[in-house]
């Protein structure tokens, strides 16, 4: 008997752990075979996101891989061996997810290239700079790794901007030419000040008539200003404004209740607005993206300082923890802090989107981190406020406000540090109401009409007369 108790004492264990093997399911088979070694970890999704700057393909899986890179030529190819990863239907997916109309990637294969190894060849379509690193789970990704193909030459900004032409017809260039009669015209009259500050001392009289003549265009100037103003003729040169339409690509945004993407809205209000910009005289728009990529919010930055942009409008569409909340709302950089808690927990939430999106931190200009970190934007702050005050009025018109004033915190996005730069939140997307109405084109139109008209006021009794020295030695 007490044997017997003994067995069955033993053996009640036993019966449980094998009911626990029964009742796991196939995930835990999944890890362990069945001589008890662990299966080698499996990708659970691939992402492929063509775009005109660059293309990414990401692996999502269970752990990070170990991979090694080469480039073959003639043709052109990139050869990545994944270690230690189990080939499946997911990776067998990779070739149908490449369209005809990528850029750079002409078609990928992925197939087992010896035990223990995955091989992925995607044939090229022009000569590449590849880009490729982990990434540590983050929201609802798991382990990611990130094949970035780079031109091997960029485009430069700038130049298509300029080779797309100027409004009104104007030749490439020609809307830069005030600028440069402007700085010409301000350093003949200092050199001339100069030569004439010698004699000054010697003789009061010449230096009182001097200070006479002066005055008088001065005198004269001012009204004239102030009528150009009035007139709406208000633009001594082409001006330019950079729209960044916020997330894209890995990095989603806000999620509507109803499944809609933050990425989606304000890429569509982004390309109204676009359109809006292009039919103003003296005016010519450039975008961050104009397509469902990822770009870094440093890229962002540096995008707009190469076109030399006068203005820089980010666009969002907010989400809170609770669908309640609703309204539009205006954002400019703080070096003090953020004006509220709300704006805070914002920022920190769009600052993290390089986590989500994916960024190679190995690759970031130090220049450029030194001097998102380091600049005095003091007056570039205090005009990002007078434009965001007018668009915010004007948002006023088409929604409700979720705050009247326009709010500051420490957006990375609005580190320019010559550019007047706003952030605007278009609505809550959490917001079931909202939400249909940032799908509704009838309201994508009014709010690119509401940020345009905000646009114009601004500059009406703000014209840009001059780049700045910062953007002049770009």
């Amino acid at each position: 008997m007490p044997e017997r108790t003994s067995r069955g004492a033993a053996g009640g264990p036993v019966v449980a752990r094998r009911r626990f093997l029964k009742t796991a399911g196939a995930g835990f088979a999944l890890l362990v075979s069945p001589l008890g070694f662990a299966a080698p970890p499996s990708i659970l999704a691939v992402r492929v996101w063509p775009a005109e700057d660059y293309t990414r393909v990401t692996l999502e899986g269970q752990a990070v891989p170990v991979f090694k890179h080469l480039i073959v030529k003639n043709p052109e190819r990139l050869v990545v061996d994944l270690e230690g990863v189990e080939f499946n239907s997911v990776l067998g997916s990779l070739p149908s997810k490449i369209a005809e109309s990528d850029p750079y990637i002409k078609l990928i294969r992925a197939g087992r290239f010896k035990p223990g190894v995955v091989r992925l060849v995607v044939e090229l379509k022009q000569e590449i700079r590849p880009q490729i690193f982990t990434l540590k789970p983050v929201g609802e990704y798991g382990h990611r790794l990130v094949i970035d193909l780079f031109p091997m030459q960029p485009a430069d900004p700038l130049l298509a901007l300029i080779e797309k032409g100027t409004p009104d017809g104007a030749a490439p260039g020609e809307g830069e030419k005030p600028v440069a009669e402007e700085r010409s015209r301000e350093g003949k009259t200092e050199r001339m000040d100069k030569a004439e500050a010698r004699p000054e001392s010697k003789s009061e009289p010449r230096a009182e008539a001097r200070a006479e003549q002066k005055s008088e265009p001065k005198s004269e100037q001012k009204p004239e200003r102030k009528a150009k103003a009035k007139a709406g003729d208000n633009v001594s040169r082409l001006v330019t404004i950079v729209l960044d339409p916020g997330h894209g690509g890995e990095d989603p945004g806000a999620v509507g209740h109803g499944g809609s993407h933050e990425k989606n809205v304000t890429l569509e209000v982004a390309r109204r607005l676009k359109a809006k910009i292009e039919g103003q005289p003296n005016m010519r728009v450039a975008m961050t993206r104009d397509a469902d990529f990822f770009v870094p919010l440093h890229q962002r930055v540096n995008k707009a300082r190469r076109v030399q942009a006068d203005l820089f409008v980010s666009i969002h569409a907010d989400g809170f923890i609770k669908p309640t909340a609703r309204g539009s709302s205006v954002f400019v950089l703080s070096e003090r802090g953020a004006s509220s808690s709300a704006a805070r927990w914002l920022a920190q939430k769009e600052n993290d989107a390089d986590l989500i999106g994916g960024v190679n931190f190995d690759n970031r200009d130090p220049v450029l981190a030194r001097t998102l970190l380091d600049l005095s934007q003091t007056a570039t702050i205090n005009d990002s406020l007078k434009l965001g005050k007018a668009v915010l009025n004007e948002l006023g018109h088409i929604n409700t406000l979720h705050k009247a004033d326009v709010e500051q915190a420490g957006f990375a996005v609005l580190k320019a540090p010559d550019i007047p730069s706003i952030l605007v939140e278009t609505a809550f997307i959490s917001n079931p109401e909202e939400e249909k109405r940032l799908n509704d084109d009838a309201y994508q139109d009014k709010m690119a009409d509401a940020i345009l008209r905000g646009i114009k006021r601004y500059l009406a009794k703000n014209p840009p007369l001059a780049k700045s020295k910062l953007a002049a030695l770009d």
